[in-house]
């Protein structure tokens, strides 16, 4: 193992003949805390690297140690270097210095060479951007973002255009429905959804325009099959379903306290429970294998969730809630009546709430397939503590509108979450051409949906064949935009390490895919597939796709052949 110590001490900036002690004590320390900085980072990528090329199972654990032990030396020198930065900026006669220290940007650093087999892994130290002006939580914010949104903002740069950028990024990671865009399009540009009211160009109601919630009312009622007509007073919109999922933990649990979600699930649960709210998503681990107990991959039952409860009470947790997304998000699984009825009687029996996110409910395409929304129970077991969220970002394929609803009965939630609309409200010109759009109950059912449904399916059958085709195995279910494969038989160990490694060589290929990790999976080599693209950078994609995994058993073959050799 190499020694830090071995590394030659001088700041790589450093002019012949600078004389420390022309400088403040502040930027003397600051500097010689960004070059340990980097120094420790290169001591941490190397050590990961010879220990990677082990491929053991026991090198792969500790690997994972060693990089829990540099989340933990990297967020100390953070810290300590916005505290030094902070002192040294307040010294008018270092700024000359802080701005050569600023342009080198140590912790950007591009990561050395490496095997082709080798996982790019960019340490935290070189990820991590150290700012003298970001708070600890702002620094804390920009890090967690980094480390989570860097491959999207790469894509955003290289998006994929069939004539401008062949050669850009084809996302098969987003869940945005791109197959009904002419449709969509056409439909908002009708005369009708042209409309400057001066009522549209001011402040709108927190909970957003009376008349749009009206209307999302009418809309719920008729499409979740609600009983009764739905209040209009019980509706909230905001700039998103994350918006409302985000408001919700707000106003239903404190810092520090505790919502079980079924694994895998949605990864952006995570990002919005982290950034604002500061509760803990404790996890359902739901298995693949068939079972006595699994009669179907990631079953999801009461015994699990009780369980679930057991251990975080154990852990002393305390457990305000209870997630849920149905249509499931990333297996596609549609919930029965009866198994919705089951999870709300269990939240019951613990007083908890329970936050389902129903946001697929109109893309379920497979026609022998029924969709149950919690709204269609005419006798919830605890009305109270009962919260819908829905948005028309998936169904309709406008993510681009942000546009969220909440269906809460109890008055005091949906008063709590409104007073978000102060900072998350959406633009009146937005909420008027929403209404007009889920007015126009003729055309979703006659034109939209139809069609909608016919293309989903087709593409899904395009996709699966192709996996059938491959061999790869997946979980089949009629309903989202989304398929989760299993890619384990290409992971040699089959650990997250390895599954990271598979992520980072699809990337480099320009294929966007999300890896099972960041859906809290407890079980590595899974990945979510969107297929509601259009067919030609679908194809596209596929190819790339089956292109990555034959390089992966390629590289496997020839290291197998090279240890053969070797013995």
């Amino acid at each position: 193992m190499s020694n830090p110590l071995d590394a030659d001490p001088t700041p790589c900036n450093q002019k012949s003949g600078m004389d420390f002690r022309d400088r403040g004590i502040y930027a003397q320390l600051l500097e010689l805390m960004l070059n340990l900085q980097q120094t420790i980072g290169d001591h941490f990528v190397k050590l990961t690297t010879r220990q990677w090329q082990a491929q053991s199972l026991e090198e792969a654990n500790r690997i994972q140690v060693v990089r829990e032990q540099e989340d933990v030396i990297n967020h100390t020198v953070c810290q300590m270097i916005s505290l030094l930065w902070t002192e040294a900026a307040a010294d008018q006669r270092l700024q000359e210095s802080l701005h050569s220290l600023n342009s080198r940007e140590v912790w950007k650093k591009s990561p050395s060479s490496r095997q082709p087999d080798q996982p790019v892994r960019q340490s935290s130290f070189q990820a991590s951007f150290v700012s003298h002006v970001l708070s600890n939580r702002g620094v804390d914010i920009s890090d967690f973002y980094q480390s989570h949104f860097q491959d999207y903002d790469a894509y955003q740069q290289d998006k994929y255009h069939e004539e401008k950028n062949p050669l850009g990024f084809l996302n098969l990671g987003v869940s945005e429905n791109k197959l009904c865009v002419d449709l969509i399009t056409e439909r908002l540009c009708q005369n009708d959804m042209n409309c400057i009211e001066e009522d549209l160009l001011q402040y709108s109601d927190w909970r957003g325009h009376p008349l749009l919630r009206e209307e999302v009312a009418r809309f719920l009622s008729y499409y979740c099959r609600a009983p009764t007509r739905l209040d209009p007073e019980n509706v909230v919109v905001l700039n998103g379903c994350c918006s409302i999922f985000s408001a919700l933990l707000m106003v239903l649990g404190d810092p520090g306290e505790t919502f079980l979600v079924p694994t895998p699930f949605y990864g952006g649960f995570t990002f919005v429970s982290h950034l604002y709210a500061k509760v803990e998503l404790f996890p359902v681990h739901l298995e693949s294998e068939i079972t006595e107990e699994n009669s179907e991959p990631f079953q999801l039952t009461v015994d699990k969730l009780e369980k679930a409860l057991l251990e975080a009470r154990q852990k002393e947790k305390k457990v305000r809630g209870l997630v849920l997304t149905n249509p499931q998000n990333p297996l596609g699984v549609v919930y029965s009546q009866d198994s919705l009825m089951e999870y709300l009687e269990f939240a019951k029996r613990h007083n908890l709430h329970v936050i389902i996110d129903e946001i697929y409910m109109l893309s379920v395409f497979d026609e022998s397939i029924k969709f149950h929304s919690v709204l269609s129970i005419e006798r919830l077991p605890d009305p109270d503590r009962t919260h819908v969220i829905w948005g028309t970002s998936k169904d309709f394929g406008i993510s681009g509108f942000r546009f969220g609803a909440l269906y809460t009965h109890n008055k005091e939630v949906a008063s709590a979450v409104s007073v978000f609309g102060y900072l998350h409200g959406i633009s009146g010109i937005t909420q008027y051409k929403l209404c007009r759009l889920l007015q126009d109950r003729e055309w979703i059912d006659t034109v939209y949906l139809p069609a909608n449904h016919s293309r989903l399916r087709t593409a899904h059958k395009y996709v699966t064949k192709k996996l059938r085709a491959l061999k790869i195995p997946f979980v089949n279910h009629g309903s989202g935009l989304y398929i989760w494969v299993n890619l384990q038989s290409y992971l040699k160990p089959c650990t997250f390490e390895e599954e990271r490694a598979l992520h980072r060589r699809f990337l480099d290929n320009k294929l966007m895919l999300s890896r099972g990790k960041s859906y809290m999976c407890k079980e590595p080599g899974w990945f979510r597939i969107i297929f509601a693209e259009n067919h030609v950078p679908l194809k596209l994609a596929m190819h790339r796709f089956k292109q990555v995994l034959e390089e992966q058993n390629y590289d496997w073959m020839v290291k197998q052949l090279e240890e053969a050799m070797r013995e």
